[in-house]
């Protein structure tokens, strides 16, 4: 395994090729962490298909890392069992290790080298030779747009190419598997693009990628397949559109020309679908939810009829952070129950 931690561990000869005879990265069943009194992990089973990003979301202590942190071999699994690509995490967890990159919420360099100096340094942890060591780390450097800076101590970096060069080390060793955990928290938006473009580029090289997040624009953008998880259980798992459709079809919202004919369109809506038609007065707006994407027209065809101008109209899919908040009862930004201390760092 890839990253700071794995740094006290016993050098590593070559990164063990994934066994074929599964689809799966990740396959996990009845995974549970236990602190004291507080169960992080209540359960969870969760399989990553090969070549996939799997996004794991959920708020501040939704049990994300914790999760991660377990299949990583950095926390002891209380009950259930996972494999990574075949490879039983508790029983060969030494193999595991080295079929994984990871990164974590907080870039794990030392911050008195620079970045060529940090990355030789985790190559010649992981076993890699002094000279393919140096050809790597220039590599990833250019990789990551970094090679401007090579030679500049990390507590130069700013904060995003620090979390790219986090990224950088955990590929010193190409692991088929990444585990991100939250990699753009507290970036500027230009620098999360930045990261994205990363991320979906090492998928388009053969790696499965996955994610944790609290960000639904990140998930969302990225995620092949969400899993969504709170007070470290499982609520709900599908692709975004999947997990948008289950909250019901999309939304219409209409515009009204003149400010006065509001409340009698919304009259006229309401009868004819059925559903609340919810008017914003200084918007000029109604908003209805809309079972079939064909009640559109029919909606404009009763408004127009009753000879109602209309500005603009408009037909909205549900969000994720509406999914979210009809899963749980709250957003991801809730903090009430934070994880244990005891997660990677």
């Amino acid at each position: 395994m890839t990253s700071a931690t794995a740094a006290t561990a016993a050098p590593l000869t070559r990164t063990p090729a994934a066994s074929s005879g599964s689809d799966l990265a990740v396959d996990a069943r009845g995974l549970v962490k236990q602190f004291g009194d507080m169960r992080a992990v209540d359960g969870i089973d969760l399989s990553v298909r090969r070549g996939e990003v799997f996004g794991v979301l959920g708020p501040n202590g939704a049990g994300k890392t914790t999760t991660l942190s377990m299949l990583a071999t950095l926390l002891p699994i209380d009950d259930g069992e996972a494999t990574i690509f075949g490879v039983d995490v508790r029983r060969e967890p030494h193999v595991v290790r080295q079929l994984l990159g990871v990164t974590g919420q907080y870039a794990s360099v030392d911050e008195l080298l620079t970045a060529t100096e940090n990355l030789v340094l985790f190559g010649r942890l992981q076993g890699v030779g002094r000279a393919e060591s140096r050809r790597k780390a220039e590599e990833l450097l250019e990789s990551f747009d970094l090679t401007e800076a090579a030679n500049k101590p990390i507590k130069q970096f700013s904060g995003g190419m620090r979390r790219r060069l986090d990224l950088a080390v955990s590929l010193i060793t190409r692991p088929p598997l990444i585990f991100l955990d939250e990699p753009t928290t507290g970036l500027d938006p230009r620098t999360r693009g930045q990261m994205w473009e990363t991320i979906r580029g090492l998928v388009r090289d053969g790696s499965t990628v996955l994610l944790t997040t609290q960000y639904l624009d990140e998930a969302d953008q990225l995620a092949d397949r969400i899993q969504v998880i709170d007070r470290g259980r499982t609520v709900a798992l599908g692709t975004p559109d999947e997990l948008k459709s289950s909250i019901g079809g999309s939304s219409l919202q209409v515009q009204t020309a003149d400010p006065a004919d509001l409340e009698r369109a919304a009259g006229i809506v309401q009868r004819l679908l059925d559903e609340q038609a919810v008017p914003t007065p200084e918007a000029r707006r109604l908003t209805v939810a809309l079972s079939r994407s064909d009640q559109a027209v029919d909606v404009l065809l009763a408004l127009r009829e009753a000879g109602i101008a209309i500005e603009s109209v408009a037909v909205a899919k549900p969000s994720l952070d509406e999914v979210f908040l009809a899963l749980t009862g709250h957003d991801t930004h809730d903090n009430d129950d934070n994880e244990t201390s005891e997660e990677i760092r």
